[in-house]
C-alpha cells in the first residue's frame, strides 16, 4: 500500500462512502422488494432543481440549505410520481419517467443559470453533485452519514415487522388496519435522506445505483428479509470501501463511477454463483434433479422386473436390460452410478455381466415404486385435485395429505400393486 492510501483524508472518505454504501444498501433493499427501485432514482435527480433554488435563495454555497433544498425537491418529485399515479391514467413507470427527466431538466437549467451568475456562479459547484466528488468528504459529512446511518437502522428496527408486512403484501396490511400508506411514506423518507446525503459523494446520476445494486445482489443469495438485509448492508459496505479504495490506488480515477462499477460486479457475480437463484446454482441444481430423475427411473424399471420374483431378487443380464430400454452411454452411466452408490451390484457371469439390486438398492427400488404408483393412483381418481394439491416434481408422495395417502395405499393394496417397504430376504 502507498502511503497516500494510508493517509487521513483517504480514511476519511473510506469511512463515509462505507457508511454511505452501508446505509443505501439497508433502505435500497426495501425499495427493491417494494418494487420502488426507480422511484428512487427519480429522486435522486429531482433533488438536483433543489439545490440549484436553495443556493439562488441563499446566494452563497451553504451545504444544509442546499441539501435541504435537494430533500424538499426530491420529496416533490416522488409526490408527484404518487398524485399521477393516483389521480391520472398514468401508469407508475410513465410517471417516474415524466419527473425524472423533467426535474432533471429543470436541475439542469437552473444549475446553468447559476453558473453564469456574475461573481458566484464558479463557487456554486454544482456539476460535482451530478456525478459526485468524493474526494471531497471531510470529518462532519462522515459525522452526518454516520448520524442519518444510524437513524435509519433504529426506524427499520422499530418498525421491522410492519415494513415486512407492508413490503410482501400490503393489501393484507391494509386490511388488518396498518397504516400502509404512512409507512409508505416513512420508506420513502428514509430514501430521500440516503438519496441527498448521498449526492455529494456519489451524483445525481449514480446514487440510484448505490441504492438498488446492493438489493438487488443479495435477493439472489436468499428468500428471507432478515438475511438480506444483512447481505444488502455488508454489500454496500463492501461496495462503498473498495470503490473508493480503487480510485485511491489509481490516480484520475473518479470514485463515485468506481463504486457503482464495483457494485454492478457484486450485482454480476450474485447472479452467477448464488446457490438457489444464480445462473450456475440453477444449472447444478438443474443437472442434479436430472440425474436424480434417471437413477429414480431405472430404479423403477428393475423393481418391476425383479417383483414377480420376490422376496428373491433374481440377478439380471446386463446386456439384455440395455437392449430392451435401448443402448446409450446415458444409460450406461446412470447403471455405473447406481453401483457407485451401493444400490446395484455387478458380477460377472457365463451368460455376461449381471447386476442385482442390493439390499439398499431393493430398498430404495421399492420407495420408487410405491411414490410413482400412489402418483398414479392419485391421478386416475382425483384428477381435479392434481392442479391444486400435488407437485408432480417432487421425489416423494409425502407431500399429499397423510389420509389421501392411507386411501390411495388401500386401493394399491387391494389390486396387488403395493410395494411392501419392509426388507425381506435376498438371494445370495
Amino acid at each position: 500500500m502507498t502511503a497516500s492510501f494510508l493517509s487521513y483524508n483517504t480514511l476519511i472518505v473510506l469511512l463515509g462512502t462505507g457508511l454511505l454504501g452501508a446505509n443505501a444498501g439497508l433502505v435500497g433493499s426495501f425499495a427493491v422488494l417494494r418494487r420502488r427501485s426507480l422511484t428512487g432514482d427519480a429522486l435522486a435527480h429531482a433533488a438536483l432543481p433543489g439545490l440549484a433554488l436553495a443556493f439562488l435563495l441563499v446566494g452563497q454555497r451553504n451545504l444544509p440549505a442546499m441539501l435541504a433544498g435537494a430533500l424538499v425537491s426530491g420529496l416533490l418529485g416522488v409526490a408527484v410520481i404518487s398524485g399521477l399515479r393516483s389521480r391520472t391514467r398514468v401508469k407508475e413507470d410513465a410517471a417516474i419517467g415524466i419527473v425524472l427527466s423533467v426535474f432533471f431538466g429543470a436541475g439542469v437549467v437552473l444549475s446553468r443559470i447559476v453558473q453564469n451568475t456574475p461573481g458566484v456562479g464558479s463557487k456554486a459547484g454544482l456539476d460535482s453533485y451530478i456525478l459526485g466528488k468524493t474526494a471531497g468528504i471531510i470529518r462532519q459529512d462522515v459525522f452526518i452519514i454516520g448520524g442519518v446511518s444510524l437513524v435509519s437502522l433504529l426506524l427499520i428496527l422499530l418498525a421491522y415487522k410492519e415494513f415486512k408486512l407492508t413490503v410482501f403484501d400490503p393489501d393484507f396490511a391494509r386490511v388488518q388496519g396498518w397504516p400502509v400508506l404512512r409507512l409508505d411514506l416513512l420508506l420513502m423518507g428514509l430514501i430521500a435522506l440516503a438519496v441527498v446525503f448521498g449526492l455529494p459523494m456519489v451524483g445525481v446520476v449514480l446514487m440510484a445505483a448505490l441504492l438498488i445494486l446492493p438489493g438487488a445482489a443479495a435477493r439472489f443469495w436468499t428468500d428471507r428479509l432478515s438475511p438480506l438485509l444483512v447481505l444488502a448492508t455488508v454489500f454496500g459496505l463492501s461496495i462503498g470501501l473498495i470503490g473508493t479504495a480503487l480510485s485511491a490506488q489509481y490516480a484520475k480515477m473518479p470514485a463515485g463511477p468506481i463504486i457503482v462499477l464495483v457494485g454492478a460486479s457484486v450485482f454480476l457475480l450474485s447472479v452467477l454463483i448464488a446457490p438457489k437463484r444464480g445462473v450456475l446454482g440453477r444449472a447444478v441444481a438443474a443437472w442434479r434433479f436430472r440425474r436424480s430423475l434417471d437413477d429414480r427411473a431405472m430404479l423403477r424399471r428393475l423393481y418391476d422386473r425383479v417383483e414377480p420374483d420376490l422376496p428373491t431378487v433374481r440377478p439380471i443380464n446386463t446386456a439384455e436390460e440395455l437392449d430392451r430400454i435401448g443402448t446409450n452411454r446415458r444409460r450406461g452411466a446412470i447403471l455405473a452410478r447406481l453401483v457407485r452408490q451401493g444400490a446395484l451390484r455387478m458380477e460377472p457371469d457365463s451368460g455376461g455381466i449381471m447386476m442385482t439390486l442390493t439390499e439398499d438398492g431393493l430398498r430404495r427400488a421399492r420407495a420408487v415404486a410405491r411414490d410413482q404408483r400412489l402418483w398414479e393412483q392419485f391421478l386416475l381418481h382425483a384428477p381435479e385435485l392434481a392442479g391444486t394439491m400435488a407437485d408432480l416434481s417432487q421425489e416423494s408422495v409425502e407431500v399429499l395429505p397423510p389420509d389421501l395417502i392411507a386411501e390411495l395405499e388401500e386401493s394399491l393394496r387391494a389390486t396387488g400393486r403395493l410395494p411392501d417397504l419392509e426388507p425381506r430376504e435376498l438371494a445370495p
